[in-house]
């Protein structure tokens, strides 16, 4: 079998270490963001080589305007307002349901030997003694608040720095668009490295602090972490249910009215909403997104630990090989690093149509080089040999098996993210297509936009169906759960890309409502389609490790339930399999009228104002932007409750009264269905999205036949991106979350409904 040759002691210093370093970059990019001035004192200063060119450059971009600065200044201030405020209204409703849940946890788990302390026989091996029951309660409970609280601050960080850095990146795009999307992609990696390095050091801190009451009982310890994963998956439904419901209703009612009514451009300043939809960017894009990435990378990292645990690394107490999912972590956060400082310092963009593919550099980069740390890290970190628990008995693995298992996942995962691209960004031929089909109207918009959403899913189910076999077949459960956290290791530069688009967004919003010339706008708004295709390949990311990551926690869940073979042909199954595969639909069903009604009260209130307030079409006097926000905000903390509860509950309810059996059918049915409706919910609506940019950019001659604003094909083009808005901001994106936190949940409950569960088939 052999042993790892880093030694513990340089596990225990590895993964902090990498966790400061990560911490410590994030604030040395949110320094260099800071530096751009939100005052008009000192602004034009000479950053040309040449001062006079750089002189006249500023005065043609009207660097010395200072009333824009100001301006600029005032619409970051309420956005931020807005998105602070909602976030803690939401938390609010939040923290009531964690603390709930936090002591169902608690007594579901010692009802288990009856809140009995004393020392339990281990499950896999009888002749010796482990923790009792109670302490696996208390400890699932502390883990799944810690969980919570991580996820709420991931989010909320998030959200601060994107607003924070918005205007600045509004303001430096007068100076060029290279200097914009420094500003943009900077502020996005802040969040990125913020956020991995947290989630990593928290989970790290927590097993260490377990370790002095648990001692040498790995199973219970790592059986009570699972609570973390827990933790910050339920949080991230309702930041990515509520931020997503909030974002849409503002979308869909100002481009509605703003747009298809009255003609007046995106962003434009007299419509009532566009403070509203600005926030909504914040609270649904960056802190939803963020929050439900680190909910993937927490359960991940658990699914994995508790395998391990049950294998030659627990039984044998190896630490740093039973650590090894977050040496991965760890050793990503440096490679991630260096990824961004390709983008931010050795290569320059100097123009517009560099963009995305600087974009796609950093995916390609950080597969490349996380590739070779991988292979060092399994060299290193693991025996040559070891076993791996697989459903009762012990499979023989090699590291080099464990290594080809996490780079599965990640190229699985960069297959994802260029599949989703190509079928999302307007540079390819199906979303030229798509805007094509405007030229007969909304109808024939709708159809290719549904069609190109439902062959979008064939190339990644495949990659993942790949993923999923090789990694099986080498190490069993443990290989799949090490195959997400492949996909999940490069979460940072993941996470820097995705933020950069909401960011570029916003930025172009407020260059639109400073009033900033024709040509600053353009340069927002091509930062902004470059950010569209890669807030998709977040979400193909997103979705992808959620499905590997579902069936890691699922593998665990049998183990744990001490289920030896799940039996499809059992009625018992079958209908849990069917009825798990109908949950995604009647989540989504759910998630989508709420956008409906919420737009339908802001499309009120928009033409409402229009039509009471006088000189508002004029400019001359100022819509009531806070209405809307209040709309937007008491809709989505209204709506995002059900589907909350619905997740939430079934878990439980199947447990309690249809035992595991069902349980694991509802599982695998959810998983099954929710991953295709989810990849094609995200990438119609990103087409169709992509499809109405380039019909306004009219960047070739295909799209100025189509054009300009205001035209026929492109009112169809903006009915078809309305539609997508809910499909690709709130149903898509939330599925992730539905089959994994199901799945996370049954696990931490697993023990309660292994003892108890089933009480209708036990009457019957």
């Amino acid at each position: 079998m052999g042993s790892a040759i880093l030694p513990d002691l340089g596990t225990e210093i590895l993964i902090p270490a990498c966790a400061v370093v990560g911490i410590v970059f994030s604030l040395v990019q949110w320094f260099l963001v800071s530096q751009v001035k939100l005052s008009p004192a000192g602004e034009a200063q000479n950053n040309g080589k040449n001062g006079y060119t750089d002189y006249l450059i500023e005065e043609e971009e009207g660097l010395n305007d200072h009333n824009v600065v100001l301006k600029c200044a005032e619409i970051q201030r309420a956005i931020s307002d807005g998105a602070t405020s909602f976030l803690f209204t939401e938390y609010q409703y939040v923290g009531v349901f964690m603390v709930a849940f936090a002591i169902l946890i608690f007594l579901f788990l010692g009802s288990v030997e009856g809140f009995s302390t004393k020392s339990q026989p281990c499950t896999y091996d009888a002749t010796k003694l482990c923790k009792p029951a109670l302490a696996n309660a208390i400890f699932s409970t502390v883990s799944f608040l810690l969980g919570a609280v991580t996820s709420v601050v991931s989010g909320f960080l998030g959200m601060k720095i994107a607003t924070y850095a918005n205007a600045r990146t509004t303001l430096e795009a007068r100076k060029g668009v290279g200097k914009a999307f420094i500003t943009a992609f900077r502020s996005g990696a802040v969040m990125g490295f913020l956020l991995a390095a947290n989630g990593l050091l928290v989970l790290f801190i927590t097993i260490n602090l377990f370790k002095l009451y648990y001692g040498d009982d790995w199973e219970g310890l790592f059986e009570a972490i699972t609570g973390y994963g827990l933790g910050g998956s339920s949080m991230a439904l309702f930041g990515r249910v509520g931020g997503g419901i909030y974002t849409k209703a503002a979308d869909v009612g100002a481009d509605l009215v703003g747009k298809v009514e009255r003609n007046i451009p995106e962003d434009d300043p007299r419509n009532p909403a566009v403070i509203a939809d600005n926030v909504g960017d914040n609270v649904g894009d960056i802190a939803g997104m963020g929050s439900d990435l680190f909910g993937s990378y927490a359960e991940s990292s658990c699914a994995a630990l508790v395998v391990a645990s049950i294998s030659s690394f627990g039984i044998n107490h190896e630490l740093t090989p039973m650590l090894y999912p977050l040496i991965v972590s760890s050793v990503g956060i440096i490679v991630c690093l260096l990824t961004t400082l390709f983008a931010t310092d050795f290569f320059e963009i100097k123009a517009v149509k560099e963009i995305e593919p600087a974009l796609k550099r950093q995916l390609i980069i950080s597969t490349a080089l996380m590739t070779v740390a991988t292979a060092i890290v399994s060299w290193i970190a693991l025996p040559p040999s070891f076993t791996i628990f697989n459903f009762g008995t012990q499979k023989e693995v090699t590291n080099w098996q464990l290594f080809l298992c996490v780079a599965v996942g990640l190229w699985a995962g960069l297959i994802i993210g260029f599949v989703t691209e190509y079928y999302t960004s307007n540079a390819y031929s199906p979303v030229q297509d798509v805007a094509d089909s405007c030229r007969t109207g909304a109808a024939t918009n709708v159809i290719f936009g549904l069609a190109l959403g439902y062959k979008s899913v064939i190339i990644p189910i495949f990659a993942i169906a790949v993923s999923i076999f090789v990694s099986f077949s080498f190490a069993a459960m443990y290989g799949i759960a090490v195959a997400a956290l492949g996909m999940l290791s490069t979460i940072a530069t993941g996470l820097a890309i995705d933020a950069y688009g909401p960011i570029s967004d916003n930025a172009g919003g407020i260059a639109e409502m400073a009033g900033m010339s024709h040509r600053i706008r353009e340069r927002t708004d091509a930062l902004d389609a470059a950010g569209n295709t890669t807030a998709a390949i977040g979400k193909g990311f997103a979705i992808g490790s959620a499905a590997l990551v579902s069936l890691a926690l699922f593998g665990a869940f049998v183990s744990r339930a001490n289920i030896s073979t799940v039996d499809v042909l059992t009625p018992k199954v079958f209908i849990g399999l069917i009825v798990g595969a109908m949950l995604p639909y009647w989540f989504s069903a759910m998630t989508m009228k709420s956008v409906g009604s919420a737009a339908l009260k802001m499309v009120e209130e928009v033409r409402r104002q229009f039509n009471t307030i006088p000189g508002l079409m004029e400019g001359t006097a100022k819509p009531d932007y806070a209405t809307c926000v209040k709309i937007s905000t008491d809709a989505s903390i209204k709506e995002m409750i059900p589907p909350g509860a619905l997740v939430m509950l079934t878990p439980l309810i199947v447990g309690i009264f249809f035992g595991v059996e069902t349980l694991s059918g509802v599982l695998a049915g959810s998983l099954v269905s929710g991953v295709q409706i989810a990849i094609s919910a995200s990438n119609t609506g990103g087409a169709w999205d992509n499809a109405k940019k380039y019909i306004e950019a009219g960047a070739s001659e295909h799209a100025r036949t189509l054009g300009p604003k205001g035209s026929d094909p492109h009112k169809a083009a903006v009915i078809g991106d309305t539609i997508g808005d809910p499909l690709k901001d709130t149903s898509g994106p939330s599925l992730n979350i539905l089959i994994k936190l199901m799945a996370v949940e049954s696990l931490v409950f697993a023990p309660f409904f292994a003892t108890h569960g089933g009480l209708l088939f036990k009457i019957f």
